[in-house]
């Protein structure tokens, strides 16, 4: 295993699994819990957890890219604050939208803050690259 390819590996894991996860979490909203949710007037809160989710699946693809053809770009940390913003964020939101615990909407800006990190992180390694 090439150094980049083990660079790349996280990345390409956590999107496959965020995204299966998102795919099938949004199909559910749409039809399994489609009525639950408009029954509680959750709808818009479970779309945009899912909307969410799916965006930073396929941007840790664009990461597991970044990180392949560059070689020397460190993803982990990245890798990590998506994963735990999608945790965090699309989670509670979820768990919100099915009636969840109230405690779970501090929770949500939490995961907001791991997705900028990661966004930051982002541009700390892009400005590294000069």
């Amino acid at each position: 295993m090439s150094s980049a390819s083990s660079h790349d590996r996280g990345p390409l894991l956590a999107a496959g699994v965020l995204g299966l996860l998102a795919v099938g979490l949004g199909a559910m909203g749409a039809h399994g819990l489609k009525a639950v949710l408009m029954e509680r007037g959750m709808t818009q809160a479970w779309e945009t957890a899912a909307r969410y989710h799916a965006i930073h699946a396929v941007a840790l693809l664009g990461l597991a890219a970044w990180a392949r053809a560059d070689g020397k770009t460190r993803v982990a940390a990245i890798t990590w604050s998506w994963v735990a913003g999608t945790v965090l964020f699309s989670g509670s939101l979820y768990g919100l939208a099915l009636g969840g615990p109230r405690w779970l909407g501090p929770v949500t800006p939490l995961g907001g803050l791991a997705f900028m990190l990661g966004w930051l992180l982002v541009a700390v390694q892009a400005w590294r690259r000069r």
